[in-house]
């Protein structure tokens, strides 16, 4: 699978749940998650953990800009990018101060964002939805890097963690991906809150270091 047949995936996915306005439902839905007291920022809490502000971070896959709104919010450097442009309209029309960028990660330049980061996020189950150029994303991901930089993933491990259509990658297979790139586990979570990961766990969520 390239990185198209990846962005052709992850819209059909959507459409199918959300129908051709999923961009605007897909924002409204985690309004409404925060309005009913859910708690929506889990993501953004973790790379606040690891980071302190102003690092600079890289949301790879960013959607609609929620946790890259709150990041920024928290003091930290920004970027977004995404390549659905749908998703990043959306982004921008609700975030018009920080930087979005349509782009596919695996081509993603430093020139392009400014330079280089302290940690790259890929949130949102980006890690399946890449699937077969999961290889050449990392490599990227590496690359955007600074030295000492981290990399925190998040994605779902079976049926019920993702979303119909998008098959789960073996953790093993994700780990060996990133370590080829250069990147070394720190650490390996089930949630986003820094629970252990165990064999029968449905998420994980991953931090690397680049070498």
């Amino acid at each position: 699978m390239t990185a198209a047949d990846a962005a052709a995936l992850w819209r059909r996915v959507a459409t199918a749940q959300h129908g051709p306005g999923y961009a605007d439902a897909y924002a409204e839905r985690f309004r409404a998650l925060a309005a009913d007291g859910q708690d929506v920022d889990g993501e953004a809490r973790c790379v606040q953990r690891l980071l302190l502000p102003p690092a600079r971070v890289l949301d790879a896959g960013c959607g609609t800009g929620r946790v890259a709104a709150r990041l920024s919010e928290a003091g930290y450097d920004v970027v977004g990018c995404d390549a659905d442009a749908a998703m990043v309209e959306v982004a921008r029309r609700e975030h018009p101060d920080l930087p979005w960028l349509v782009a596919d990660l695996a081509e993603l330049e430093p020139r392009e964002t400014g330079g280089c980061f302290d940690a790259v996020l890929l949130a949102g189950n980006v890690v399946p939805f890449l699937a077969g150029s999961l290889a050449s994303a990392a490599q990227r991901c590496a690359q955007l890097l600074r030295p000492g930089g981290l990399l925190v993933a998040g994605f779902g491990l079976d049926a019920d963690h993702l979303p119909e259509g998008c098959d789960a990658v073996p953790l093993a297979v994700v780990l060996e991906v990133f370590g080829v790139a250069g990147l070394e586990p720190r650490q390996q979570w089930s949630t986003w809150g820094g629970d252990p990961l165990t064999g029968g766990d449905g998420y994980a969520v991953l931090v690397l270091r680049t070498q």
